[in-house]
C-alpha cells in the first residue's frame, strides 16, 4: 500500500499527525491529575504504543535497535524525557496558547544550538526569522495576562530540550530514533513513578490517560513517519507547523480558554516567522538546521 500512496494521501497523513499532536492541550485540561501522574501514565501507554509501532514498521529485528542506542541514543532519550516533564508541567501551569506559541520557536533554538555545538552557521533567513519570532514571543508573554510565568518558563525549557533532541539527531544520523523515543517514554515513566498516583484512578480518567499516550504520541508519530516518506521536506514541515494554531483552537472550543489579544498578536507573528522560514528554506540548495 505504501508504494501506491500518493502525495495527497501523504499530506493527509501528516496533517492527521499534526491534529494528533495538537490534542495535548485538550488532554491536559481534561485530566484532573498532577504532573507526575500524567507523565507516568502517558509515558507508560506511549512506550507500549511505540513498541508496537517498532514491531509493525521493522518487525522483531527492530527490537535489536535498543542495543545500538549508544551515547547519542541514551542522550536523546534523556533529553526527550526531560522535555516531557517540561511539556506536561507547562500545559498544567500556563495557557495552552502560550505553550503552543513558545514551542513553535524550536526550529530557531535548534539553529542556535547547531551553531554552538555543530558549528553550523545559521543562514540570514534563520537569524531574521528568529528575531521576528522572539519579538512575537516577547509581545505575547510581556503584554498578555492569560499565562503564568511558571508555565511559560517550563515551556522555554521544553523548547531548549526539543532543540537539543534535533541537534543530537542531526549529529548522529544513524541513531535508531524510534528506539530512542521509546526509551525516553520508559525513562519518563520510571522517573515519575515515585510521585505518581498509581491507585484510585477512575476508569474514565485511565481511558483519557491511555488516549493521551496513544493518540498524542504513538498514533501521531506513526502517521507522520508513514506520510512524510511520500512528501517533500518543506510540505512536511509546513503541515506539521499547523499544530501551533490548532492546539489552542481545540481548547478554546471545548473549554472556552480564550487567548488575549496580545497572545493572538504574538502568536500570529511567531507562526508567520515559522512559515516564512520553512518556505524560504525550501528554495535553498541545502537546508540549514
Amino acid at each position: 500500500m505504501a508504494a501506491r500512496m500518493t502525495p495527497r494521501t501523504g499530506s493527509l497523513l501528516v496533517f492527521a499527525a499534526a491534529v494528533g499532536w495538537s490534542t495535548a492541550g485538550l488532554f491536559a485540561r481534561a485530566i484532573p491529575a498532577d504532573v507526575a501522574t500524567v507523565v507516568f501514565w502517558r509515558g507508560l501507554f506511549g512506550a507500549g504504543g511505540l513498541m508496537v509501532l517498532i514491531l509493525y514498521l521493522q518487525g522483531w529485528p527492530g527490537l535489536t535497535a535498543f542495543a545500538r542506542l549508544g551515547r547519542a541514543g541514551w542522550g536523546y532519550a534523556a533529553v526527550s524525557a526531560a522535555s516531557m516533564f517540561c511539556f506536561i508541567g507547562a500545559l498544567k501551569n500556563t495557557s495552552i496558547a502560550h505553550v503552543s506559541i513558545i514551542y513553535a520557536t524550536v526550529p530557531f533554538a535548534a539553529a542556535g544550538m547547531g551553531f554552538l555545538f555543530l558549528r553550523e552557521k545559521p543562514s540570514r533567513a534563520a537569524m531574521l526569522a528568529s528575531a521576528v519570532a522572539l519579538a512575537g514571543a516577547v509581545l505575547m508573554v510581556g503584554f498578555s495576562g492569560d499565562g503564568h510565568w511558571t508555565g511559560d518558563l517550563l515551556a522555554v525549557g521544553m523548547v531548549l530540550f526539543g532543540a537539543g533532541m534535533i541537534v543530537i539527531a542531526r549529529a548522529n544520523p544513524d541513531m535508531p530514533t524510534l528506539a530512542a523515543a521509546a526509551m525516553s517514554a520508559i525513562l519518563a515513566t520510571l522517573l515519575s513513578l515515585p510521585l505518581a498516583t498509581l491507585t484510585g484512578i477512575s476508569l474514565p480518567m485511565l481511558g483519557l490517560l491511555a488516549a493521551f499516550g496513544i493518540i498524542n504520541t504513538t498514533m501521531a508519530l506513526a502517521l507522520f513517519i508513514i506520510g512524510s516518506r511520500h512528501l517533500p521536506a518543506v510540505r512536511t514541515a509546513l503541515l506539521s507547523a499547523l499544530e501551533t494554531p490548532m492546539t489552542p483552537l481545540w481548547v478554546w472550543l471545548m473549554f472556552a480558554e480564550t487567548p488575549s489579544v496580545a497572545t493572538l498578536a504574538g502568536g500570529t507573528v511567531v507562526f508567520a516567522a515559522v512559515v516564512w522560514y520553512v518556505a524560504h528554506d525550501a528554495r535553498q540548495p541545502a537546508m540549514p538546521l
